[in-house]
């Protein structure tokens, strides 16, 4: 079984909010500013709603026979569309089982509303048994099933006050979490031009949410105690064999902490 651990990110859709707010003639940083402003009025915080999120990368982790593999999806100067396009792509290929964090909260309904604009099609993912059996009573869907496990969901027993970030979790665990930069620098970093850091970030995310999964794993019994050493091991000769610096210093950060 092809397992895919994805997650993205994002900044303001500036496009948007010139339309929604009427500002145009305005830079994009100050457009930006706008938006979380306005948000900040209606909410005291600055996150913005899911549709006025733009897509900058989209990262995965693929554990299949073949091994293990970390990957940003299309290059630093891919479009949008042709980053959602790849990552459904890759579930009508596959058939993966999805793992994210928040990612029914937050990473799907965002790539499903950039996959409507971008006029993307993504078949497999909302398969529901009509055109293979297989997947009505286990789809991408719906919550309690496990062709896609959130695991800040599952994890919180479908209860939003149970919920931990992703950087609690992992540094519980005695795992790295964010190394030196969060999602709040992501705009930031954007407008630097630095796609290769909020790739390289993104891609430890993926890295953090799949070793809590494999612990996840071991703890409902779908591994022993053995294949979940032999499985953390797997991860530890991938980083090691990556010639990548942001995969050097996870695997360092890993080994210091535990």
């Amino acid at each position: 079984m092809n397992t895919l651990v994805f997650d993205i990110e994002t900044v303001p859709d500036v496009a948007l909010g010139r339309r929604l707010h009427n500002l145009e003639g305005l830079a994009d940083a100050q457009v930006a500013k706008a938006m979380f402003a306005l948000r900040r009025q209606d909410t005291g915080g600055e996150f913005l709603p899911l549709e006025q999120h733009r897509v900058v990368a989209i990262s995965c982790l693929l554990r299949s026979a073949d091994g293990l593999k970390v990957w940003s999806l299309g290059d630093h100067d891919s479009p949008e569309g042709e980053l959602v396009q790849r990552f459904f792509e890759g579930i009508d290929k596959f058939s993966p089982d999805l793992v994210s964090w928040n990612g029914s909260g937050f990473d799907l309904p965002v790539l499903t509303y950039r996959g409507l604009l971008a006029g993307v099609q993504a078949r497999r993912f909302w398969e529901t048994g009509d055109q293979d059996q297989a997947f009505r009573y286990n789809n991408y869907l719906s919550r309690y099933h496990w062709r896609h496990t959130d695991l800040m969901d599952v994890l919180s027993g479908f209860q939003h006050r149970g919920r931990v970030s992703l950087t609690n979790m992992a540094l519980l665990l005695g795992l790295p979490g964010k190394l030196g930069f969060d999602g709040s620098q992501v705009w930031d970093a954007w407008q630097a031009g630095d796609i290769a850091g909020i790739r390289n970030y993104c891609e430890t995310d993926v890295l953090n949410t799949w070793l809590i999964y494999l612990r996840f794993a071991q703890l409902r019994g779908a591994l022993t105690r053995e294949q979940h050493a032999e499985e953390l091991e797997r991860v530890r000769t991938y980083l090691a064999a990556a010639r990548d610096p942001h995969l050097a210093a996870f695997l360092s950060a890993w080994q210091a902490a535990a």
